[in-house]
C-alpha cells in the first residue's frame, strides 16, 4: 500500500451507515422551508418527483461506484469518461456540495443545543461540532464509520419512534388544509411553487452518493456497495414520506414551515411540552444532525484528497496521516464550513436565512454532478463496453435516463428560482476551474487514467 492509497476496511453495514447517516438530518430539519414555499400537497408532489429521481440515480450511480471504486467518486467516473474538463466539473460540483451542507447542520446543531442551554451562542456550538468531529475523522475511517453506524441507527430509531407517538394524532383534514399554497388566480395550485420546493424535497436525500467516497476504503467494493445503496434508498424513501406526511398532519402545519425544528414542534403539538418522548426527541435528534455531518466531513475529506491526487489541486491535500486518513483535507473542508458560519448574519442572499442558503448552494453542486455522473454512464457503456461492471443499472437506458431528465429539470428550476445563488455557484466553479488548471501547470504529476 502507498502513502496516497486509503486502506479498506469497511463492510456492508457500514456502508449502509454511511449512505444513510450521510442523508439523515434531512428528515430532521431543512424540508419544512418547502411548506412555506409549495403547501403540504405541492410539495408532497414535488418530493415524490424527487424520491423517483434519486432512486432511478441510486441504481444507476451503483454501476459507475462498482465498476471504478476509487475516493473520488464522481470526479473519478467523469474523468475516465470525459477526461480532465469532466472531471474537473464533477469534482468541483462534488466538492461545492459536500463543503456547503456541513455548515447549514452544524448551524442546526447549534440551535438544538442552544434550546437545552440557552447562554450557549449557536454560532461557537456549531465550531465547536466541527472540531470535534473533524478531529474523529482523523483518528481513522474504521472508528468514524462505526461512530457513523451507530448513531445513524439511534437516528432511524428515533424517527420511527417520532412517527408512532404522533400517529394517534395524525389528522387527515389537518394535512390537506390549505395544501396547495400559493395558488394562482384560477383557483389552481401554483406549479410555480412546488418547483420553487425542489431544494428543500432534494435535501431529504442530499449526499447519500457519498459513500461511493468510500469505496476504496471497502472491503469487496462489488458487493458491499450495491447492497448498501439498495438499502440505503428505500430506507431514506420510507422515513422521507412517513415523516412529512405524519408531521403534517398533528396540526396547523403552516407553524412547522421555515423552522429548524419541526419534529420537536410536531411531536409537542401531541404529548406536550413536558412529555418524556419531547425530552428524547430533543436529545437524539442531535444523533440524526451529528451523523450526517461527521459522514459529509468524511465525504469532502474523500473528494479533496482525490482532485489533489490527480494532480488538480495542491498536492499537500493528498498526503495522509499516521492513522491514514487525509489529515489536511479535512481541516480544508473545515475552514471553509467554519468561515460560513463566521459569516451568518453578515451576508444576505435574497432574504435567505444561512441554512436555506447553504441548503440551496449544497443543492446545485449536487443537481450539476448527478447530471454529469448520468453522462458518464451512457458515455463509458459505449466508450468501454467491456468494462467489468459486477452491478448494471436496472432498465438500462430507460431508468438512468429517468433520473437524467429529471436532474435537467430541477437544476432549470433551481436556476430559475434561485438566481442569485446560482450566479455565486457558477463563479465559485469558475474560479475553482482557473484554481485547477493554474495547480496541474505547475504540479509535477497528473493522474489522468483511473483504474
Amino acid at each position: 500500500m502507498t502513502a496516497s492509497q486509503l486502506k479498506p476496511t469497511l463492510g456492508t453495514l457500514h456502508l449502509w451507515g454511511l449512505a444513510v447517516g450521510l442523508v439523515i438530518s434531512g428528515e430532521y430539519f431543512g424540508w419544512s422551508y418547502g411548506w412555506g414555499t409549495a403547501g403540504t400537497l405541492g410539495f408532497l408532489v414535488t418530493t415524490l418527483m424527487v424520491a423517483v429521481m434519486y432512486t432511478c440515480f441510486i441504481f444507476s450511480f451503483t454501476e459507475l461506484t462498482t465498476a471504478i471504486p476509487n475516493a473520488g467518486g464522481p470526479f473519478a467516473y467523469s474523468l475516465r469518461a470525459f477526461g480532465v474538463s469532466g472531471g474537473m466539473i464533477a469534482g468541483l460540483a462534488t466538492l461545492i456540495e459536500f463543503v456547503f451542507a456541513p455548515p447549514a447542520i452544524a448551524m442546526a446543531i447549534g440551535a438544538y443545543l442552544n434550546v437545552q442551554y440557552p447562554s450557549l451562542d449557536p454560532k461557537w456550538a456549531a465550531i465547536g461540532a466541527y472540531i470535534v468531529f473533524m478531529t474523529l475523522n482523523i483518528l481513522g475511517v474504521s472508528i468514524a464509520a462505526t461512530f457513523e453506524l451507530v448513531v445513524t441507527v439511534l437516528a432511524v430509531a428515533e424517527l420511527l419512534v417520532f412517527m408512532g407517538v404522533v400517529a394517534p394524532g395524525f389528522s387527515f383534514s389537518n394535512f390537506v388544509l390549505g395544501g396547495w399554497a400559493g395558488s394562482d388566480s384560477f383557483g389552481l395550485p401554483a406549479i410555480s411553487g412546488m418547483f420553487a420546493a425542489i431544494p428543500f424535497a432534494i435535501w431529504f436525500f442530499l449526499a447519500i452518493e457519498g459513500a461511493a467516497m468510500a469505496a476504496e476504503e471497502a472491503k469487496d467494493p462489488k458487493r458491499t456497495i450495491p447492497r448498501a445503496y439498495v438499502a440505503g434508498i428505500l430506507t431514506l424513501v420510507v422515513l422521507a414520506v412517513g415523516v412529512m406526511i405524519l408531521a403534517g398532519g398533528v396540526g396547523d402545519w403552516r407553524t412547522l414551515a421555515n423552522i429548524n425544528d419541526p419534529l420537536p414542534q410536531a411531536m409537542k403539538a401531541v404529548v406536550g411540552n413536558n412529555s418524556n418522548w419531547m425530552h428524547m426527541l430533543v436529545w437524539i435528534g442531535l444523533f440524526g444532525l451529528v451523523a450526517s455531518f461527521h459522514g459529509i466531513i468524511l465525504g469532502y475529506s474523500r473528494q479533496f484528497f482525490a482532485l489533489a491526487r490527480a494532480g488538480f489541486l495542491p498536492a499537500s491535500l493528498a498526503k495522509l496521516s499516521r492513522f491514514q486518513t487525509p489529515h489536511r483535507a479535512i481541516i480544508a473542508g473545515g475552514v471553509v464550513g467554519i468561515v460560513a458560519i463566521l459569516s451568518d448574519g453578515l451576508v444576505n442572499l435574497q432574504g435567505m436565512s444561512l441554512t436555506a442558503a447553504m441548503i440551496t448552494m449544497s443543492v446545485f453542486g449536487a443537481i450539476v454532478m448527478y447530471i454529469v455522473s448520468m453522462l458518464s454512464l451512457f458515455k463509458l457503456r459505449r466508450s468501454e463496453p467491456n468494462l467489468e461492471r459486477s452491478f448494471r443499472a436496472p432498465g438500462y437506458p430507460v431508468v438512468p435516463a429517468i433520473a437524467l431528465v429529471l436532474a435537467v429539470v430541477c437544476l432549470v428550476a433551481m436556476i430559475w428560482f434561485n438566481t442569485l445563488i446560482g450566479g455565486i455557484f457558477l463563479c465559485l466553479m469558475l474560479v475553482g476551474a482557473l484554481f485547477c488548471k493554474v495547480v496541474r501547470s505547475r504540479g509535477a504529476v497528473a493522474v489522468l487514467a483511473v483504474q
